[in-house]
């Protein structure tokens, strides 16, 4: 018996990540794989690719502390700036921005497609990747924002769509 029940505490233990920063706590899927640590980022995650496509996507989870970061506004205006549609022009008339309410705190999203252009010298492709999606979410929690930034190639990004929102709304405070 108890074997059992240590067998079913090790498997709920794996079904789902929590993990932690500014006061706020969420779940990761069980299927996107925790990565080291990384310069800047308080987690990332490396989704699985879909069917036909050659990589997989990345989650990055940003705090960078309270009043610290940017605001949000600037901060969808950059991610955007990170894509262009496959004629070379600005994504801003394509994308998709919501601002909501989720667990009592501010959320605001972002949907973006287009050939991603990079993050800057830290954090995004050397050489630019047509066919990306970015899912971005700013949450505005007590001790300042978290910053969760999924890329990847649009079919992965995709079959990533409903966890990535079941992530956000399992964000909570502390």
């Amino acid at each position: 018996m108890n074997r059992l029940l240590g067998v079913l505490v090790m498997c709920m233990a794996m079904a789902a990540s929590a993990e932690e920063a500014g006061g706020l706590a969420w779940t990761a899927p069980a299927e996107w794989a925790a990565q080291g640590e990384r310069p800047m980022r308080a987690a990332t995650y490396k989704l699985p690719a879909a069917k036909g496509d050659t990589e997989g996507g990345e989650l990055a989870v940003f705090y960078f502390g309270q009043g610290q970061g940017g605001a949000v506004d600037a901060n969808v205006k950059r991610w955007l700036g990170q894509f262009q549609t496959a004629d070379g022009k600005p994504v801003d008339k394509v994308a998709k921005t919501k601002a909501e309410k989720l667990n009592g705190m501010p959320v605001t999203t972002v949907d973006v497609k287009g050939t991603y252009m990079g993050g800057g010298p830290m954090m995004g492709p050397s050489t630019p990747k047509p066919g990306f999606r970015l899912l971005g979410a700013i949450v505005e929690g007590p001790e300042g924002a978290l910053f969760f930034k999924l890329t990847g190639p649009e079919k992965t990004v995709a079959a990533s769509e409903k966890s990535f929102r079941k992530l956000l709304e399992s964000v909570k405070k502390k």
